[in-house]
């Protein structure tokens, strides 16, 4: 018997593969109210302008927006309000030396669904100039057109 886990994707950033490089990621737990799981499980958020902060040695998630919760009531979430994520102290430690070197920052690059458990992936990356994202393009670009080549042939 295979113990296949099923894993379904709630949000992804695809702005942070356009305006980053990816150096590592990792996977984090996230501390949600019940109507932020809700919204989230109808993919209702975004990660627009969206990364990860070092607090008092804690790391939150800031200003990732969800949704309120259609059918929720008046304990329903603040859209925008910094959400901690669930990570331990050596992670937090590896962090906090990476973002220390110039020009690397903490990104969130997805979410998805796991064992009924909403996990963040978190990504240290590097910004890229308007050359890189330029060559980034350029490449994607004649990658489509071979392909579209092979497809005719």
């Amino acid at each position: 018997m295979t113990s296949e886990i099923e894993e379904k994707t709630l949000l992804s950033n695809k702005r942070a593969l356009h305006d980053y490089f990816i150096l590592n990621t990792m996977e984090a737990g996230i501390a949600l109210k019940g109507t932020e799981v809700k919204s989230l499980r109808q993919s209702k958020a975004n990660f627009l302008d969206s990364y990860i902060d070092i607090i008092d040695g804690e790391a939150y998630l800031v200003n990732m927006h969800i949704s309120e919760f259609d059918h929720g009531n008046i304990y329903n979430h603040e859209e925008k309000r910094r959400r901690k994520l669930l990570l331990n102290k050596n992670e937090i430690r590896k962090l906090i030396s990476k973002v220390k070197e110039k020009g690397l920052t903490i990104i969130p690059v997805r979410a998805y669904l796991i064992k009924g458990k909403i996990k963040i992936e978190i990504a240290v990356a590097k910004g890229k100039k308007s050359y890189d994202k330029r060559a980034t393009i350029t490449e994607k670009d004649s990658r489509r057109e071979i392909e579209r080549n092979i497809k005719v042939h």
